[in-house]
């Protein structure tokens, strides 16, 4: 066990912060860093402070605590952590329990099964944690089919009468971060709870963009009182990703340092500009990303070859070549004008989805993942490629984390 509090806090995090948060199954802090986004009176004005975060994956704990230096971080499974000593001290409780039991990716696969994969109970840890704690509100993220499993039945049983939450009064939905001005479209669940003794429960945060910008759709974004607010239409990657991605050819290696920040040697720290690495693709990798036009994925790669050293070589695959239908983001590239498709832990892997670069032969570097979630510049990385980039992809994105502070903000105000 590593319990640790850091003593470096980029971007800063004002000493009298009111509102105390824990972010359980923290990951790098995305939530938490969409917390820290959220300045209601300009710059180092957010009112929300870490007091503590629980992560099991050693490099996610590292980047955490260099990059919340009011947290004690604890680098355990949370089935070992003892909440005690926060009982009663803590307003807002989060987190996102491993969500890849329910994925939609696993649909299909009886290897993987979706009710009984341990990272499915996790979420018990959580009640156990709200249980001891009592914050105000607590947030749960997770992937949206989440809201039709069994855990979050017996998560709404938990707040039933003679639960033990039953002095908290929930609020689910799914929520698509592109709604909230990130230029991703990344559909997550969203449960809020809150504690009874509070009054209203808090509802989620209304969107702030859509992607029908007609004057109908307009309409649904009118406020209480009848004044009319124009929606905002969704970002695009290019505007909020691509403009800022360097010239450079991008390295294939972090550069080669090192810290301790939990008493383990790792890689880093790394500044989120210092991210713009990518794969050393092979050869046919290459004559593929060459052929794939802008917008373009898998399909267009039927029929064509190319030549390979010497040899005439087919760029599609049999397997490809059989499912003329399914999924269309396979080898695609993403569309400059829109979102992107979610960020998940391997998109550095165009084979895995649309994550080829929108003009340039290559992938999306890490660099441009972590922009396209929201990560600022000065964000500080620990871990190898493939660590840094999975807490890229398991993170909540800013923007969306920055929307639910204003409300829970705004709400334990009033």
């Amino acid at each position: 066990m590593t319990t640790i509090k850091a003593d470096k806090t980029p971007g800063g995090t004002p000493a009298d912060s009111s509102i105390t948060v824990v972010d359980l199954f923290s990951g790098a802090g995305g939530f938490s860093a969409g917390f820290r986004a959220y300045e209601p009176d300009g710059p180092g004005t957010s009112p929300f402070r870490s007091v503590a975060a629980v992560e099991f994956d050693e490099a996610a704990a590292a980047t955490y605590a260099a990059n919340f230096g009011s947290a004690h971080v604890a680098n355990v499974d949370i089935a070992t952590w003892d909440p005690t000593p926060y009982a009663g001290q803590v307003d807002v409780i989060m987190g996102g329990p491993p969500c890849q039991g329910f994925s939609a990716l696993h649909r299909n696969n009886p290897e993987k099964p979706k009710t009984d994969d341990p990272r499915n109970r996790l979420w018990a840890e959580y009640v156990r944690v709200v249980r001891t704690i009592q914050p105000k509100i607590f947030v749960l993220e997770n992937v949206d089919r989440f809201l039709t499993s069994q855990e979050f039945q017996s998560l709404q049983e938990a707040v039933s009468e003679g639960g033990d939450l039953s002095n908290y009064t929930l609020r689910s939905d799914i929520l698509n971060a592109a709604d909230y001005g990130v230029p991703q479209a990344r559909r997550r669940a969203i449960v809020i709870a809150t504690r009874n003794d509070l009054g209203e429960p808090l509802e989620h945060p209304r969107p702030t963009h859509t992607r029908d910008t007609t004057t109908s759709a307009q309409a649904r974004f009118a406020e209480e009182e009848g004044t009319f607010v124009e929606a905002l239409p969704w970002v695009s990657v290019q505007s909020e990703v691509f403009d800022l991605t360097p010239a450079e050819t991008p390295s294939v290696d972090l550069p080669e340092r090192t810290d301790k920040p939990l008493g383990v040697v790792l890689p880093g720290p790394y500044r989120t500009t210092e991210l713009h690495i990518g794969r050393n693709p092979t050869d046919l990798s290459l004559a593929r990303y060459r052929v794939i036009p802008r917008g373009g994925n898998r399909h267009d790669l039927t029929g064509k070859f190319a030549n390979i050293h010497g040899v005439e070589t087919y760029l599609s695959t049999t397997s490809w070549d059989k499912h003329k239908t399914g999924s269309g983001d396979v080898m695609g590239r993403m569309h400059a004008d829109r979102p992107a498709v979610t960020i998940r832990t391997e998109f550095y892997k165009p084979e895995k989805g649309r994550y080829l670069h929108p003009t340039h032969d290559r992938p999306i570097t890490h660099y441009e993942a972590a922009l396209i979630q929201g990560f600022p510049s000065d964000f500080q990385w620990f871990g190898s490629k493939v660590q840094i980039a999975r807490q890229i992809g398991n993170a909540v994105p800013i923007g969306l984390g920055k929307a639910l502070a204003r409300v829970i903000h705004e709400r334990l105000e009033r």
